[in-house]
């Protein structure tokens, strides 16, 4: 494929978007025009599709569509934030400034995302060595066991009928039980990807979740803040920069609650109403925010509670992995010694009987 080909480029990743709207910022920083700049990174000797992305951009600018219409032709690199804010630097003439902008709410995200892998990594792994564990044991152990104990002729013990049971059940059912388990596995981001009544339900579940819930609260309403601080700080109208947050916060119900905001808006409420309306923002978002537009400041108060929020999300976070850990150990321990106990019980009766 050649760089700037008309053939359909492939997938890109979130940060080789991130990395391109650098460079691009830089380039213009120094002087060069958006083309020249677009078709100076489209030469660029990149592994990822954005040079053939910018190739495709530089022809379109230099046919004479806007910078903002020609990331439209592009809606899996570039998504309505993105568009909406170029809209404005180009109008401006601060487009360098704006990418820039751009530059620092995508990065903001991915080292949120990257502390939140982070923080599931260990716990999940070790739940999957203790899953992984018990079902060696259950499978390859306790059949085993169960030779001996029948040579016994000898009641067992409640304990080590069930653990018999439960090894029964795992040789029956495991191996039919697993390859459901896999397809669902590989089925279920197709499904959450192209189905929006599934995406939808895992989103309210998510919300919905005890413990975890408040976080994926907390997250979302940061970057529901932080996106729309940004495009109120780079001059668009409050009623259109929620038009532009359809799919900025990763969290449908979220996306759904702009939309009606907006409608609100539009009816005449102010912004603070429409959020306690909607009912899925955090308090300590919409008090500050209805002070905020009283006195004309609403886009540093929204900046600032998206960066309240996300120390906050850091915190939480932390705090449950570190709470996690010790606490996946413990049951790995309980699970496997709940299993010996129950395998040498029989043994030790039959030795106190002895």
């Amino acid at each position: 494929m050649s760089v700037g080909g008309t053939g359909k480029p492939p997938r890109t990743r979130a940060r080789d978007v991130t990395a391109f709207t650098r460079q691009l910022t830089g380039l213009l920083n120094a002087g060069l025009a958006l083309v020249q700049a677009l078709e100076l990174i489209a030469h660029t000797a990149r592994r990822d599709a954005m040079p053939h992305v910018a190739g495709g951009l530089a022809r379109r600018i230099a046919g004479g569509e806007p910078f903002a219409s020609a990331l439209a032709a592009y809606p899996a690199q570039f998504d309505r934030l993105y568009r909406e804010l170029s809209t404005i630097g180009e109008a401006t003439g601060t487009l360098a400034l704006v990418l820039a902008r751009i530059v620092e709410h995508r990065e903001r995200a991915a080292v949120q995302r990257g502390k939140l892998r982070t923080a599931l990594a260990y716990p999940c792994a070790v739940l999957l060595l203790a899953v992984a564990v018990t079902a060696a044991l259950l499978a390859f152990v306790v059949p085993t066991f169960q030779q001996v104990f029948d040579s016994f002729g000898a009641a067992l013990p409640a304990p080590t009928r069930a653990v018999i049971a439960m090894s029964k059940l795992l040789l029956h059912w495991g191996p039919a039980s697993l390859a459901a388990f896999g397809g669902l596995w590989l089925a279920l981001p197709r499904l959450v990807r192209h189905a929006p009544r599934a995406r939808a339900a895992l989103d309210r579940a998510l919300l919905a979740i005890p413990a975890a819930g408040a976080l994926v609260r907390t997250v979302a309403a940061a970057r529901w803040a932080r996106a729309l601080g940004t495009l109120l700080a780079a001059g668009t109208p409050l009623a259109d920069a929620l038009r532009a947050l359809s799919q900025v916060t990763g969290n449908t119900v979220f996306d759904a609650a702009s939309a009606r905001i907006e409608v609100r808006l539009r009816r005449g409420e102010r912004l603070a109403h429409a959020m306690r309306a909607v009912g899925c923002f955090p308090a300590e978002f919409v008090e500050p925010i209805a002070v905020a537009e009283e006195s004309s400041a609403l886009d540093t108060m929204l900046l600032d509670c998206a960066a309240l929020a996300e120390r906050d999300a850091d915190e939480k976070l932390a705090l449950a992995c570190a709470c996690a850990e010790p606490l996946v150990v413990i049951v790995l321990g309980l699970a496997v010694g709940a299993l010996v106990i129950a395998l040498y019980l029989p043994v030790i009766e039959l030795g106190n009987v002895v």
